[in-house]
């Protein structure tokens, strides 16, 4: 079997969370599979790092898909002729996108509909090309893969999409993140915080994510209490919002506040691991990996009770809601003062997570590849 995938997000050093999904799946599955060909479509020169077996072949076709109008021709022009010319029997798409005018049969990974909730997140030109395709390509798809149930449910409530023909494949985390000593701890903290404990929020710095409100309960957290506890925020500052700088302006604390920008996987491990807590307020996720990645560094973790996120968390996270500043500030407070409250949720985090390893991740989507080819 040839099967063709869309790589366009395996990017060297900027991996983030479906380009992961991408890059751990793949590097499984095509070992794995030894038996077919997978035929790596990029939109730019590729990192040599991700060609994972010798039964891949790297393909690069243009344009560089950054932006709706590339995403079409690249999608619609680009991909095609790649897919024809080494005969494919299946397109595979861990971002979604799908090609309209192949005729090859399809699979889309649809990791979630956060576009569809909360379109002022969303620049207006992207939110239309969004709106118009994806109802296209969920029905292109002979077969889909999500990351939840809840997507599942959403994709099928939404698009009236037959449930039976999508697979949900759950998350996994890289086996870089586990436990680290207390010398390694402090190490990090002198690195990262002046040697003072934290909180630390990572992913992508955007407006669904609601740093505006974890600023304000920071704010609050350390109005309420006298403590040399920082908040660490690890990411790009490619969202950063007027409401954001804002909160951030408007705190006392912010020389408390400390940014890291993008980091290595090792620091991000480092930085997880020696984390007072993970809090992750997030307004929607279809997953959320960095719940995952905290319970496997034995690290608290602070969530929200919306979307996904409570079935990725089951019983061994502190939920709040994210639209109250006050609740995300006492789960902190419940966390800096109750060390029993934060050995029980680690404990519990350690069964919780066993549900949810790379492994198990590619060989779902690997029955699912097997389901949409019969």
């Amino acid at each position: 079997m040839v099967i063709a995938v869309n790589t366009r997000l395996l990017l060297k050093d900027k991996l983030e969370g479906i380009g992961r999904f991408a890059c751990e799946t793949l590097r499984i599955i095509t070992r794995q599979h030894s038996e077919h060909r997978f035929v790596f479509i990029f939109d730019r020169k590729y990192d040599p790092h991700f060609i994972f077996s010798h039964n891949i072949l790297p393909v690069v076709t243009y344009p560089q898909a950054r932006h709706p109008l590339l995403w079409y021709a690249f999608f619609e022009w680009g991909v095609p002729p790649v897919l024809k010319k080494h005969k494919a029997d299946l397109f595979l798409s861990p971002d979604g996108w799908l090609s309209l005018r192949s005729r090859t049969r399809s699979m889309a990974v649809i990791h979630d509909l956060n576009f569809f909730h909360f379109p002022e997140f969303i620049p207006r030109y992207v939110m239309q090309y969004y709106t118009f395709y994806f109802p296209k390509f969920i029905h292109k798809a002979d077969r889909i893969a999500t990351v939840s149930e809840y997507t599942r449910n959403d994709i099928t409530s939404r698009f009236n999409y037959d449930p039976s023909k999508i697979d949900v494949v759950y998350n996994g985390a890289n086996s870089i993140f586990k436990p680290v000593s207390e010398e390694e701890k402090n190490a990090t903290r002198e690195k990262f915080s002046r040697g003072c404990p934290y909180f630390v929020f990572t992913g992508l710095i955007h407006p669904r994510k609601n740093l505006t409100n974890l600023f304000r309960a920071f704010k609050q957290f350390k109005q309420s209490i006298e403590s040399n506890v920082n908040l660490l925020i690890v990411g790009s500052r490619k969202w950063w919002t007027d409401d954001m700088q804002k909160a951030y302006e408007n705190s006392a604390f912010r020389d408390e506040m400390i940014f890291t920008g993008r980091v290595n996987d090792e620091d991000l491990h480092m930085i997880m691991a020696s984390a007072l807590a993970l809090v992750y307020p997030s307004y929607f996720e279809g997953f959320g990996i960095p719940i995952l990645e905290a319970m496997y560094c034995d690290t608290p973790i602070i969530t929200s009770e919306t979307s996904s996120m409570p079935e990725v968390g089951g019983n061994a996270v502190l939920y709040v809601n994210p639209q109250s500043v006050e609740s995300i500030q006492n789960a902190m407070l419940s966390i800096y003062r109750d060390a029993k409250l934060r050995n029980k949720l680690i404990e519990k985090s350690r069964i919780q997570r066993e549900k949810y390893t790379w492994e198990k991740t590619a060989d779902k989507l690997w029955t699912g590849i097997e389901k949409c080819m019969q």
